[in-house]
């Protein structure tokens, strides 16, 4: 008996993924056939790919989605404002595009059923998007307080000199820092 899955089962099982986290029947749109996949040593589906291009993560903490930029760009293009979004003023979209972080101060609106920990799409006028990243608070708290990060961004949708997308460093996936502190 052999425990290794289809391609089909697969699929499927990130599209549910999909559905869970942003919503009825954005997982057919988010991965479509021809999905490609990487996994852990543990033999679980750790990364989603589509021409070789990253759509989406799935944290092996909880087993939900992180969004790479092309990821956010299909989330966006099936989900309908303000699903998921939070919007930012344009005089900052240029430094959020390069992979700084979108500060509540300068939040104009968000989706009011984010809560913390959700992955978002940063938006600028016209629904233009900016970035992904993990919200540090709700969509309600986005616009009431002044201060402190809104949300934490993972990638900007402004390519550097080598043609890739800015990201900032993420310590939650760096495996040394991860091992450093361990006790073997």
């Amino acid at each position: 008996m052999s425990t290794k899955y289809s391609e089909n089962s697969l699929l499927r099982r990130v599209q549910t993924i999909a559905d869970y986290q942003f919503g009825s029947l954005v997982g057919v749109g988010l991965f479509c056939e021809g999905c490609t996949f990487i996994f852990s040593t543990t033999g679980r589906i750790r990364q989603v790919l589509y021409n070789g291009v990253r759509l989406a993560t799935v944290r092996a903490s909880d087993g939900r989605l992180t969004l790479g930029i092309e990821g956010a760009r299909r989330l966006q293009a099936v989900l309908p404002a303000p699903g998921y979004r939070v919007v930012i003023r344009d005089d900052v979209a240029e430094f959020v595009a390069k992979g700084k972080n979108a500060f509540a101060k300068h939040v104009i609106a968000a989706d009011p059923k984010i809560r913390a920990g959700d992955d978002v799409l940063v938006v600028a006028g016209n629904d233009r998007l900016v970035a992904c990243g993990g919200a540090q608070i709700s969509g309600t708290e986005m616009l009431a307080f002044n201060y402190g990060v809104a949300v934490r961004v993972r990638q900007g949708s402004e390519k550097d000199a080598s043609g890739k997308y800015q990201s900032t460093p993420d310590e939650g996936d760096d495996e040394e820092a991860r091992h450093a502190g361990r006790a073997d």
